[in-house]
């Protein structure tokens, strides 16, 4: 039986940061980070995965037992890689999975096969939904949805297929609603080498959310200020004060993480 709702005001605050302090795979500077951001203890790139983690470990808790986990956009295995390195940090809460499926348009193989995934499913999510099944307990969409022109008609295809009371956990770059239309018509119009083709705000991951019959248990904005190998990133209290701002100001020009849930009727 789920417990009561894991995700309160301002949770992220209480959220252990020894997962980055003693990573040892961030210690050997192992994960892939650009070398200005590798050299910082508490590198602000790296908070799109320590997010993920999190909401893993609650719904872990929330569930007491192994979570059967799928990833959509995996790209060289970073989210499950910063997972397994979590398992090998001292003192830090592991979250145990009973399956971790990669689903990925172009599957890297090299790159992955250390990783050590369930499963392997090469497919345009936007244009299949074979890849999908009813078993998830959590299906990540991190820094995905950006790419896809449509990202509503693919969610569309998603949630119906969600097991009651599973989530969808994930992220984007993000920007104030009243900027949003603004910026996906400039990025169409004018493609950069991040591949970004949709914009987000807030208002319209509720407005998603609420469309598409799901509850939102947590969104927050990320930081107030991402410079890659900023010399703040070596104090905790610069990550505390970005995740105080991100909760407090989400719209802020950024990034914003977030939970669906598929109620339990």
């Amino acid at each position: 039986m789920p417990k009561e709702h894991p995700y309160k005001s301002f949770t992220q605050l209480s959220w252990d940061i020894e997962c980055l302090r003693q990573n040892p795979v961030l210690l050997a500077k192992k994960f892939p980070l650009s070398t200005r951001a590798a050299r910082r203890v508490f590198p602000m790139r790296i908070m799109r995965y320590w997010f993920i983690y999190h909401f893993l470990r609650l719904e872990h808790r929330r569930h007491s037992r192994p979570l059967n986990i799928c990833e959509v956009g995996i790209d060289v295995g970073q989210m499950l890689q910063f997972m397994r390195s979590v398992a090998a940090t001292p003192g830090v809460e592991p979250v145990p999975f009973s399956a971790w499926t990669g689903v990925d348009c172009c599957i890297k193989e090299d790159s992955l096969a250390a990783f050590g995934y369930s499963k392997l499913i090469q497919e345009d999510i936007e244009k299949s939904d074979s890849w999908l099944s009813g078993d998830y307990d959590a299906i990540i969409l991190l820094h995905v949805l950006e790419h896809f022109y449509s990202p509503d008609a693919a969610l569309a295809k998603i949630v119906p297929r969600m097991k009651p009371g599973g989530v969808l956990i994930g992220g984007f770059p993000s920007v104030p609603h009243f900027c949003a239309n603004y910026r996906q018509r400039q990025i169409r119009a004018n493609p950069n080498e991040n591949g970004h083709v949709s914009a987000f705000s807030p208002r319209r991951v509720r407005q998603i959310a609420r469309e598409q019959g799901l509850e939102l248990d947590f969104l927050a904005g990320a930081f107030f200020l991402r410079a890659s190998g900023f010399f703040l990133e070596d104090h905790a209290w610069w990550l505390r004060f970005n995740l105080v701002f991100g909760a407090l100001f989400p719209a802020w020009p950024g990034e914003i993480y977030w939970v669906m849930r598929k109620p339990v009727r």
